[in-house]
């Protein structure tokens, strides 16, 4: 299992993509801004992580998307932990997620705690109802993990990127 950064076609991993964020426009408006962290086991993708830079120190983990088979064994959990030690100057990495039973237990045991919330971000942005865990979202949840002294905490993880 190795993690790589994708610099270009960053699409062709849609499939997983749509996973987290079911919506193409919306991949749309963040994918090419963005660094595309790809989990790869013999040539297969396991999983995905989408991060933009927003701010100095302050990060966005835009999508995270784990193949349904591999869900449950740990690789959402190590795709976060390697964004986090990624970069070494976030000092602030941020989240948005529904208000899913599904999703914010996850985020907590990574280490976010509540940030801010967009009221009816989900009924505004998308052309079509979200439901998750069964219950429609409406707020984005913004949740954030924090560190006290971004250089001195990170030890940025061996990442290959492809040519």
């Amino acid at each position: 299992m190795h993690i790589r950064l994708v610099k270009s076609d960053k699409k062709r991993f849609l499939d997983l993509l749509l996973l987290a964020d079911e919506q193409e426009s919306m991949i749309d408006r963040y994918i090419e801004r963005s660094d595309l962290f790809v989990m790869e086991e013999k040539g297969e993708a396991k999983a995905v992580a989408v991060v933009t830079r927003e701010g100095q120190g302050v990060y966005e983990l835009k999508n995270l998307a784990v193949a349904p088979a591999c869900q449950r064994k740990g690789y959402g959990r190590m795709m976060v932990e390697h964004v986090w030690h990624y970069y070494a100057d976030c000092r602030t990495l941020l989240v948005g997620t529904g208000d899913s039973p599904l999703t914010l237990p996850f985020y907590r045991s990574c280490g976010f705690t509540y940030s801010h919330t967009l009221p009816d971000f989900f009924t505004r942005h998308y052309d079509h109802p979200i439901i998750e865990g069964g219950m429609q979202l409406k707020d984005m949840i913004y949740l954030k993990r924090e560190r006290q002294n971004p250089k001195r905490d990170s030890a940025a993880p061996v990442t290959e990127t492809e040519p």
